[in-house]
């Protein structure tokens, strides 16, 4: 190695390089004749990728004549960190064509990647792998495998690998006591937190955090505080993320006193805990407190992020009330932040349900990005203000762009032929949904085609597809089917659909007036008043509708 290659061993240990300085040190070492060395080209490698420039990191890939583990796991790591899953595992198995073999990094980066991509089955393929090649007990897999499994939720698989570990270590024990939490299984994460003192190993705020996730009952509010009471003797109380996850375990558990008097004790609260209190009482549905404590965080100086922007703009909506939404869209713009895709989301929804179409049309007109989920919030305002046509007219659009439309956007369009009494169209995209995309059918879908079909008086059609569908079928298929009844008056098929809604019982009441309505139609009073009678003393609540335009 000459004297020019060891001067720059130092800026090639660091752990991170901006993209110019290493296209500079790209530069020197091709300069050097060491470009196809893999020492250097791992490296290189590693700070395009941490720059999001896979382009120069895989040219320079193809250009290395010889690919050791390292700088496979390199260009393999950098496909997965930036998301490209099929990438990352189309190189995991060319590597094994070059009959390089694979380490435990290489394993540890493939499982979390099939994770981060919701393929749970293929971490359960690699797992087998990864036994089959000898590494079931080497550290760095177990605790890939440990993590990956407990983020997904398969617990019971975690806690297998779990306990082969000899000297299982602090991130392994959060990640079971996480992983539990997930599931809401607070017995299993105390007996892992029981277990992780007994190893003598002392837990940290992460700890904490996974065994405050776990209550989320009101009956369980006391384990809660007796959490609570051990984050305070241990000094954890101070770390903005325990404050946060004490405060949405209070909201969870209804315990509101206690988030507030645990939020009024904070010294000087961030960013963090002031977005778990609003988001608290947004969840709660008391948004008029979670607006006014928006205003006082922006009044001692903390930025909103745009999920906070987001929830409050939900809040807002809750309210259709739209001038606190208003006054929003202003701090979004005064912050720069309309052009993120939640924000601007949030904003056509809050302007929807508040009644102003036209301001949330402008709003997703103006985004210079637009994705599938706010094609699908403009198509379903369109559909349900009564513009059919402006709603199919997105629905092109979005196809022409590339986008692919998923099950909303196919429950928005069938809505929109609802509303509109539009059958024939209604069942066009309905075929489309199925044999051109490729998209199964749920719900919301049926309950909008029963709904065309039954209105346009096509009754017995509408029953034949309820009955072809799988049991349990979902008692809002069936209530659709008995409004269709009630506006035709078909009193014969009425009485069909009665007896599978009275079955259920969870659902009756709801539909007991529509019932009730369409015997005394007909002259049935008997069966009026067996439905009173069967009903008890359980009274319809008179609705509330209000929208204020200040």
């Amino acid at each position: 190695m000459n004297l020019h290659l060891t001067k720059l061993l130092p800026e090639l240990s660091k752990p991170h390089q901006t993209l110019p300085k290493t296209q500079k040190l790209h530069a020197l070492i091709a300069k050097s004749h060491h470009s196809d060395d893999p020492f250097y080209a791992t490296k290189l490698i590693r700070f395009y990728a941490l720059n999001n420039d896979l382009i120069s990191a895989h040219n320079l890939f193809d250009k290395t004549p010889q690919r050791t583990t390292f700088l496979w796991n390199s260009i393999i790591r950098a496909y997965a960190r930036n998301g490209f899953f099929s990438t990352a595992f189309s190189l995991f198995k060319d590597m094994f064509v070059s009959q390089t073999k694979p380490d435990n990094f290489t394993f540890a980066c493939m499982l979390r990647a099939s994770e981060e991509n919701g393929d749970v089955e293929g971490v359960r393929s690699l797992h087998g792998v990864v036994v089959v090649v000898g590494l079931g007990l080497d550290s760095v897999c177990c605790s890939a495998l440990v993590s990956v499994y407990s983020k997904a939720g398969r617990v019971l698989e975690a806690s297998k690998v779990f306990l082969r570990i000899m000297r299982p270590d602090l991130v392994l024990f959060n990640a079971m006591i996480m992983g539990y939490a997930l599931t809401r299984d607070w017995v299993m994460s105390l007996e892992f937190f029981r277990m992780m003192q007994k190893y003598g190993e002392p837990p940290d705020g992460y700890t904490m955090v996974g065994l405050i996730t776990c209550f989320g009952d009101p009956s369980l509010l006391a384990f809660g505080e007796g959490i609570h009471g051990i984050c305070i003797r241990k000094g954890f109380d101070s770390s903005d993320h325990v404050s946060s996850a004490l405060l949405s375990m209070y909201f969870r558990c209804k315990c509101v006193k206690s988030a507030r008097k645990l939020f009024d004790g904070v010294e000087q609260p961030d960013l963090v805990t002031s977005s778990a209190l609003i988001t608290g009482f947004v969840q709660s549905e008391d948004y008029v407190q979670a607006f006014d404590y928006f205003r006082a965080m922006n009044v001692e100086g903390l930025k909103a992020d745009h999920v906070l922007i987001a929830s409050i703009l939900a809040a807002c909506a809750q309210l259709t009330i739209v001038g606190p939404g208003s006054e929003v869209h202003g701090y979004v713009i005064r912050h720069g932040c309309e052009e993120e895709v939640m924000v601007a989301s949030a904003l056509i929804y809050m302007y929807a349900k508040c009644g102003f179409l036209e301001m949330g049309l402008r709003v997703f007109r103006a985004m210079p990005r637009k994705n599938i989920v706010t094609y699908n919030l403009a198509i379903n305002n369109f559909g349900l203000y009564g513009f059919p046509s402006e709603a199919f007219r997105l629905f092109d659009e979005l196809i022409d762009k590339g986008l692919k439309p998923d099950e909303t956007t196919f429950t928005a369009v069938l809505c929109a032929c609802c509303h509109a009494g539009l059958l024939n169209l209604g069942r066009e995209y309905y075929r489309r949904m199925k044999h051109e995309f490729g998209i199964q059918t749920i719900t919301e879908h049926y309950v909008h085609m029963v709904k065309l079909l039954g209105m346009a008086g096509e009754l017995e059609e509408a029953y034949e597809l309820v009955r072809s569908l799988q049991e349990p079928i979902d008692p809002g298929i069936w209530g659709a089917l008995l409004m269709c009844c009630d506006v035709h008056r078909n009193f014969e098929l009425a009485d069909i659909v009665a007896q599978r809604l009275l079955h259920n019982k969870t659902e009756k009441s709801s539909y007991k007036v529509m019932l009730s309505n369409l015997y005394a139609a007909g002259g049935r009073w008997n069966d009026v008043e067996k439905l009173r009678v069967d009903e008890g003393s359980q009274r319809k609540l008179p609705g509330v509708s209000w929208i204020s335009g200040a």
